[in-house]
């Protein structure tokens, strides 16, 4: 630290007492020119503290700036029967560049505390080094300090926010690059932001049943089988729902309106209610039909053929849904049903169930 000659601080002090006698007697109107002449006078003062820290990263301007405003509050604050002038006006400009360098000059920020435990281990790193030949480890520094090793390694790490790299500082010798063109890569997932916030959007319009199936499927990383046991249908059930379920999403993905979700009015049980109709008995089926609940609709319509009549009506406008069993008991219907001379109709079939009708040739049922 240079150190300051002591006739200099000897005619600070002795300036700052003529000062305050002068200032305490002069009228209101001439004090104002007594501390901007008692100012000039002690700035050469301030200007040789800021220097004191000059190559710290700042500016020597902009330290020297802050010495003067510490010196203008030594100043205003000088009390004459408290003691020297000097040391007191040391103490403010030292304290003010210190709290500079604390708020202003860290370049992200760092809790007070952090930064003067940083200090501390710096200090601390230095001795032990000496003392030890080597480089202390964290629970050396913390023992040394009466801290823990997590406060001391946290300190460690703060200190690297006092002056960090910057990204736009050149990476290559031909300047063409710079640091942050070093990190992060394009991301190929960013395009799907708006395909996810929309899937998210249109899984809301699905039945509960449905989202829980996609949810144990898609995020739960569950097998079909293991899906089918926890909601107690068989594994082609599961298959086909969930075949539907991602049909209906990729349609959805494609209009401003999401399309009428099939089957949305009907419930999952499987009822068959038989009306009599002249000439006719009409059943009708809700719910959807899979091997699980196929034998009660062949009971059903087996019943109703056998009941008596010229014609079976089969609904299906209820039916949503309609597997390779419910396709049998159609089939074992129409076979006991041309036994016993009754004709067979099916009507009200919704799309996906009239496609599943189609392919398995059974044409002849369909009402035209």
């Amino acid at each position: 630290m240079p150190e300051i000659d002591e006739s200099q601080l000897e005619d600070l002090d002795a300036a700052a007492d003529r000062y305050a006698g002068a200032f305490a007697q002069v009228a209101e109107g001439q004090r104002q020119r007594l501390r901007e002449d008692f100012v000039r006078q002690a700035l050469p003062f301030a200007s040789r503290l800021a220097r004191r820290y000059r190559r710290r990263g700042e500016l020597n301007d902009d330290l020297e700036q802050v010495a003067r405003l510490g010196l203008v509050k030594a100043i205003d604050r000088y009390d004459p029967e408290r003691g020297s002038f000097t040391a007191f006006a040391i103490i403010t400009i030292t304290g003010e560049i210190k709290r500079h360098f604390r708020d202003h000059t860290w370049g992200v920020h760092v809790p007070r505390r952090l930064q003067d435990l940083g200090i501390e281990v710096s200090q601390a790193t230095t001795l032990l080094t000496a003392r030890l030949a080597r480089a202390p480890t964290t629970s050396e520094l913390a023992a040394h300090l009466g801290v823990g090793g997590d406060e001391v390694a946290a300190a460690q790490a703060s200190a690297a926010g006092y002056s960090p790299a910057s990204l736009n500082a050149p990476a290559g010798g031909d300047g063409t690059a710079e640091m942050g063109d070093l990190y992060g890569l394009p991301d190929p997932e960013l395009s799907l932001v708006d395909d996810w916030a929309t899937v998210e959007r249109l899984l809301c319009h699905l039945p509960e049943r449905e989202r829980r199936m996609l949810a144990l499927r898609f995020y739960g990383n569950r097998s079909q089988s293991e899906i089918a046991e926890e909601l107690g249908i068989s594994q082609m059930h599961v298959s086909r729902l969930l075949s539907r379920a991602l049909s209906w999403l990729r349609e959805a993905m494609l209009t401003d309106i999401p399309p009428r979700w099939a089957g949305e009015d009907s419930d999952h049980r499987l009822t068959v209610v038989t009306v009599a109709e002249p000439g006719a008995i009409r059943a009708h089926v809700t719910g959807e039909v899979d091997r699980d609940n196929a034998g009660h609709l062949r009971e059903a319509l087996l019943a109703a053929v056998r009941h008596g009549g010229h014609r079976l009506i089969i609904d299906l406008v209820g039916v949503p849904l309609l597997d390779a069993a419910g396709v049998g008991v159609l089939l074992a219907v129409y076979e006991a049903a041309r036994v016993r001379n009754v004709q067979v109709r099916v009507v009200g079939l919704q799309p996906y169930v009239a496609r599943i009708v189609a392919v398995s040739g059974l044409g002849a049922l369909l009402d035209d």
